[in-house]
């Protein structure tokens, strides 16, 4: 089948818009994020597709709010019991007390163990994970960064990585700087390596337009499952 998948921007919404040999216009919402997507006709032009989008926006709005007021999960206290994630995978949390120095250890492929002293603090707890996240994702960057530099033949000049809200990636043109989510970390490496390849490609392209969207498919043709997976992911 023929399709095409570009965005467009309307207000602060961002859409989705794939082009098939189909019939008719078609819109979906979808979790857990409330991410927009229009799938449409070859021969329908731009202009017509955003009248679409328009005219939608109030179901668009009441679907996405119905996402919103959806259960997440729930803040994480850091005790035993709870499920965390790493790199796709669900493990229970078990935490052990002891007098040494804070450390994480996955145990048998279900749990990850958190050893801390036995006063520790929410916070303290947080903080131990959340390092050991980061530096479980320094060790896997370096590799995957390497590998599509030479398939894409772009480079950059640094990496980072630090906590974002909204954005599981950005890159710095002019600096040719790219920084990662640390949240990246939980999710599959298939994940990571779409926003490695994602920041990489915008050495080429600002934007999200067409060209983007080519290279993309150039060099990642399954980039748009792996960008489905990782939106099916909860933070």
């Amino acid at each position: 089948m023929n399709t095409n998948l570009y965005q467009i921007t309307i207000g602060q919404l961002v859409i989705d818009v794939v082009k098939k040999d189909i019939k008719n216009i078609h819109l979906g919402v979808y979790p857990p994020d409330g991410n927009i997507r229009i799938a449409t006709p070859l021969k329908v032009n731009d202009d017509r597709v955003r009248l679409f989008a328009i005219s939608k926006l109030p179901w668009i709005k009441k679907q996405q709010a119905k996402f919103q007021a959806q259960s997440r999960q729930s803040p994480r206290e850091f005790i035993s019991g709870e499920s965390h994630y790493f790199q796709g995978r669900r493990y229970l949390l078990n935490v052990i007390y002891h007098q040494s120095s804070p450390k994480v250890i996955i145990k048998n492929n279900t749990n990850i163990h958190l050893f801390v002293r036995e006063n520790s603090t929410l916070e303290q707890r947080k903080k131990v994970m959340t390092e050991w996240y980061r530096q479980q994702l320094k060790e896997q960057i370096p590799t995957l960064l390497d590998k599509w530099q030479s398939i894409t033949g772009l480079t950059a000049n640094d990496w980072a990585i630090k906590q974002m809200k909204t954005k599981w990636g950005s890159c710095n043109i002019t600096d040719k700087r790219i920084w990662l989510n640390l949240e990246l970390a939980k999710k599959p490496q298939n994940c990571l390596e779409y926003v490695i390849v994602h920041e990489l490609v915008h050495l080429l392209e600002r934007n999200h337009n067409e060209r983007f969207i080519a290279y993309m498919d150039k060099f990642m043709p399954q980039w748009p499952i792996y960008k489905e997976e990782l939106s099916q992911f909860i933070l």
